[in-house]
């Protein structure tokens, strides 16, 4: 049962981490869209593809307004992936 434990710990933190990445990957490209970038910069192009299909779905649902609130929309939820179901992958693993 120990395995099978260490094993959910791991998938936890992986997922964890990985959401904190992507976090931070939204924040960059919403701080690199005021700076009106170029759009053949690989980063620029790298980032666009990463976060472009999370965010443009948001965007079809959220009335456009002058700003936009899709990656605060997308940061919220990911926030929420990690308080809830990671930590519910932790405390599992802890009561086994």
């Amino acid at each position: 049962m120990f395995i099978f434990r260490n094993f959910l710990i791991a998938v936890a933190s992986i997922l964890n981490t990985l959401l904190s990445i992507y976090i931070w990957i939204i924040i960059i490209r919403a701080l690199i869209s005021w700076f009106s970038p170029n759009p053949y910069n690989t980063l620029v192009r790298l980032l666009i593809a990463i976060t472009e299909p999370v965010l443009a779905p948001i965007r079809r649902y959220v009335p456009s307004m002058g700003i936009d609130i899709s990656p605060i929309i997308v940061i919220v939820a990911i926030e929420f992936i990690k308080r809830f179901i990671i930590a519910s992958l932790f405390d599992l693993a802890r009561t086994m």
